[in-house]
């Protein structure tokens, strides 16, 4: 190659505008998932009724109660996360070059948002909010909960893919034991589904004591939702092992990254989360400890979609 010639993988890179949107819009959609716990939590999810997109019939709301001021601005950040997603969309295509593979991320991005809103629309119309103990909730909200991570997974790998500097184009990349990625990513996915319905456990049957909510935990009367709280922290735990190879694979594996730095990263948030949860479960799930754990795990969860896509999606010349 002449000193002249200008590699594949330079040609027309993503602006640090569109890359720096990127990751501000990966935020805000954390931001306006923490908002949703406080919904989910406080019982505000029919603070607007069963109207959806209106708020009780309108569009303004005058002498609100709380619970509605709750549910509506979760309502107006939601919409305004589905603009900023299309944005990002349209501004990916215009930016990245063909084949780029952000552009697929940032459509994958959409299709989720919409999923997403579909669901919490169902979710309103459904009655399947607030103190509702319909047998139908527990299954809406755990996929609306894997739908929701879909989503932030997508949004991270369009944020990352753009600011890659090499191996982001189809064509130019190979994929390195993506079975086992992709059975640590569904993993840790179902540590989520299952800490959302255990966290609906806490909201809809709450404990004044930690031996009374063990005891529901164990007991015959219980529902099954209460009773079915302990697999959280089992299957959490079982999970640990997944994220153990990955990264005992992140320190051993030669990659065109050094993955030292995000690999401690990754261990941190998972001692995090471990320890919140862990007051979770002895302080009775506070509300600011539930919006903590759920940052945390949230942050984890983007963190180790960059880490396995750096493991995963490698430069094809570094065969």
């Amino acid at each position: 190659m002449s000193a002249t010639t200008v590699p594949i993988d330079a040609r027309r890179l993503p602006s640090p505008a569109l890359r720096r949107f990127a990751w501000g819009v990966l935020v805000y959609f954390i931001a306006v998932i923490l908002w949703g716990t406080l919904v989910r939590a406080t019982g505000s999810g029919a603070g607007c009724g069963n109207h959806w997109p209106l708020c009780n019939g309108t569009v303004m709301q005058h002498s609100a109660s709380v619970n509605t001021m709750i549910e509506f601005t979760h309502r107006l950040t939601s919409g305004l996360s589905f603009f900023s997603v299309v944005g990002l969309l349209w501004w990916t295509f215009a930016g990245t070059v063909r084949g780029h593979l952000a552009r697929a991320a940032a459509v994958a991005s959409v299709v989720f948002t919409l999923i997403e809103a579909m669901l919490g629309a169902f979710l309103v119309k459904l009655g399947l909010t607030a103190q509702s103990q319909s047998p139908l909730r527990p299954a809406y909200l755990a996929l609306h909960l894997a739908n929701t991570l879909l989503l932030l997974a997508a949004l991270t790998l369009t944020a990352h893919m753009l600011s890659r500097r090499k191996a982001f184009l189809r064509g130019r990349i190979r994929l390195v034991a993506p079975f086992g990625a992709i059975a640590t990513v569904v993993v840790v996915m179902i540590v989520g589904v299952t800490g959302s319905l255990a966290a609906l456990g806490d909201t809809l049957f709450p404990a004044t004591s930690l031996g009374l909510a063990l005891a529901q935990d164990f007991s015959a009367t219980s529902g099954w939702l209460v009773r079915w709280r302990w697999t959280h922290p089992t299957v959490a735990f079982c999970a640990s092992i997944f994220l153990i190879w990955l990264l005992v694979r992140a320190a051993q594996r030669s990659t065109a990254w050094d993955n030292r730095r995000l690999s401690a990263l990754v261990l941190l948030l998972l001692a995090t989360v471990y320890t919140l949860g862990v007051l979770d479960v002895v302080l009775l799930a506070p509300l600011w400890l539930q919006v903590a754990h759920l940052l945390a795990a949230d942050t984890l969860w983007t963190a180790l979609v960059v880490l396995t896509a750096r493991l995963t999606i490698q430069p094809r010349e570094a065969a």
